[in-house]
C-alpha cells in the first residue's frame, strides 16, 4: 500500500527576476513540494501567512529592512519556518538570521539540491547551519547587524530592564546602554522601547 502524504506547502518571497524563475521552476519540479504564493513583498507577507499558513517561506535577504521582520514573522506564524535566501551572506549574518527565528540561512549559490534539502528539513521544524564558517569580505547586502553587546542590550531591554538595571548587569555606564538602545532602535527600524515590545 503507498502512503501519499501531503505536499509542504510554501510561499516564496520577491527575489529578483531571474532567482525568482529558477526558485519557482526548482520548487514546481518537486513533486512533495506546493507553491501557494510566489513573489510576495515583505510588507504583504504577514498577510499571505495568515491566509494561507504555509509550513515554510523563503525570504529574499536583500529585500529585508530590518532583522526584526524576521523576528516578528518568527513569533506571528511560529507554524510557518522561514528560509532566507541571501547574496553571499557572511556567517555573521546567517547567525543573525537564525538568532532571530529562521529555520536556516543559505547563499543564493547554494546547489539546488541543498535548497530542496533545506526546505524539506526547515518543513520537519530542523534547523538548517551553513557548511562554511569562512567570513565573506563582502559588506552585509541586507539589513544592518547587531552587534553582540547591543544584541546582549536586546535582551535585556525585551526583558523589561531599566537602563541602569542594564548598566549594572552588564558592568557599563547607563550612557553606554543609552547608546546602544539607539543603535539598536535605527538597526531594527523602531523609534521607542514601547515599539521595541511590540515588534
Amino acid at each position: 500500500m503507498v502512503v501519499s502524504r501531503e505536499p509542504v506547502t510554501v510561499v516564496l518571497g520577491a527575489f529578483e527576476d531571474l532567482s525568482a524563475r529558477g526558485l519557482r521552476v526548482l520548487l514546481e519540479e518537486d513533486e512533495n513540494l506546493e507553491i501557494v504564493r510566489a513573489g510576495v513583498g515583505m510588507d504583504a507577507m504577514p498577510t499571505i501567512l495568515a491566509e494561507h499558513a504555509p509550513k515554510v517561506a523563503i525570504l529574499n535577504f536583500g529585500s529585508l529592512r530590518s532583522p526584526i521582520e524576521v523576528n516578528y514573522l518568527h513569533h506571528a506564524h511560529p507554524g510557518t519556518r522561514l528560509l532566507v535566501l541571501a547574496s553571499r551572506p557572511t556567517p555573521a549574518e546567517c547567525n543573525q538570521m537564525l538568532a532571530f527565528g529562521a529555520t536556516a540561512c543559505l547563499s543564493k549559490e547554494t546547489q539546488a539540491r541543498d535548497v530542496l534539502s533545506a526546505i524539506h528539513l526547515a518543513s520537519r521544524g530542523l534547523q538548517v547551519l551553513r557548511k562554511t564558517a569562512a567570513d565573506d569580505p563582502l559588506p552585509p547586502s541586507g539589513p544592518e547587524l547587531l552587534t553582540q553587546r547591543e544584541a546582549a542590550v536586546l535582551e535585556l531591554l525585551q526583558s523589561g530592564r531599566s537602563n541602569g538595571e542594564i548598566a549594572a548587569e552588564l558592568h557599563v555606564s547607563v550612557e553606554t546602554v543609552r547608546t546602544h538602545a539607539r543603535n539598536i532602535y535605527r538597526k531594527l527600524g523602531v523609534r521607542s522601547r514601547r515599539e521595541l515590545a511590540r515588534a
